[in-house]
């Protein structure tokens, strides 16, 4: 009698095509996975100082205590001129306040910009 070897051959070709195929997609999804991983750079934060200058550009950007000034004079001239019976002594004592307020905002406003900016960068948010 002899063993039917033409039978087992082909099944056994059959399981092993199956298993290649099941090992090469299982090291695609590796690959694939690494490359992603590799790709992704985490945000770190930045050393404080960096954060610090960064911090200053931003505030030292923004208009501040003379821009302020600027602006809250030219409107407290402006509305001392319309409110006041003299126009001109009230636009100069609305100047006179607006210039003080407005300057007061102007520094509030900068030393809040460097804050917000400063927390930003500290926490990896970057504007």
């Amino acid at each position: 009698m002899s063993a039917p070897t033409d039978q087992a051959g082909p099944e056994t070709e059959r399981r092993t095509h199956m298993l290649r195929r099941r090992l090469n997609r299982k090291i695609l999804a590796v690959v694939t996975l690494a490359i992603a991983f590799s790709l992704v750079n985490p945000v770190h934060a930045q050393s404080a100082a960096d954060c610090a200058a960064r911090a200053d550009r931003a505030a030292r950007e923004s208009s501040g205590v003379l821009g302020g000034a600027v602006a809250g004079g030219a409107g407290g001239a402006l509305f001392g001129a319309i409110v006041s019976d003299k126009s001109s002594k009230g636009a100069r004592r609305g100047a006179a306040l607006g210039a003080v307020v407005g300057g007061a905002s102007g520094a509030h406003n900068k030393d809040q910009i460097y804050k917000r900016v400063y927390d930003d960068c500290m926490a990896g948010r970057y504007r």
